[in-house]
């Protein structure tokens, strides 16, 4: 796609007056504004997305690796391309909460998504984390989850922080196909 810059303000019928900026329409983003499919209540059968998810097929539910314990899934309202959880399949809020089992495999998941985004994209760095609480700014409070988000030297534009508008490369279904091809298998050594 080509786009130009111009001084003059482009007519752009049904979106007001005319200002000088291009829209970049993003409306698959409306769903998370307005809390599409967001649990209903803190128990499972309150609509948890991370519960429903493991039923689903690795295609349709974006899962890129089951384990025993977790599972990773790609995130719906990525922050970069790849991003990507960590999510145990037990419906548990705390990351305390997590038995001896879970918390291993939760962290060898971790190093994996690591290794898997590396071979796949080539991630310089990564931002790797969980909100715990909503006033933590978890948007699904009630079922943990770890973000693994990768990050490439000057991956932060105009758009982003100017915009407020990221441009994603590549459909989910894809980055899931490309990660699930490279994930590692059996155990793992850390990379630096």
């Amino acid at each position: 796609m080509l786009i130009s810059m111009t001084t003059e303000p482009e007519l752009q019928r049904g979106v007001g007056e005319p200002d000088g900026f291009r829209r970049l329409w993003t409306p698959h983003r409306m769903a998370y504004i307005q809390g599409e499919n967001k649990p209903t209540g803190p128990a499972p059968d309150d609509g948890c997305p991370f519960c429903s998810i493991p039923s689903l097929s690795d295609e349709d539910g974006l899962i890129i690796a089951r384990g025993s314990a977790v599972f990773a899934v790609l995130n719906l309202y990525p922050y970069n391309g790849g991003h990507l959880m960590v999510v145990p399949y037990r419906h548990v809020a705390d990351y305390t909460d997590l038995d001896e089992a879970e918390t291993a495999e939760l962290a060898d998941f971790t190093k994996k998504a690591m290794t898997a985004l590396r071979a796949a994209s080539g991630a310089h760095g990564f931002n790797i984390g969980m909100n715990q609480g909503a006033a933590a700014g978890a948007g699904i409070a009630a079922h943990l989850h770890q973000h693994v988000v990768p990050r490439w030297g000057g991956d932060t534009n105009f758009m982003p922080v100017v915009g407020h508008t990221k441009v994603l490369p590549q459909l989910l279904a894809d980055t899931r196909k490309m990660l699930a091809e490279v994930w590692p298998q059996g155990s793992q050594s850390s990379q630096g």
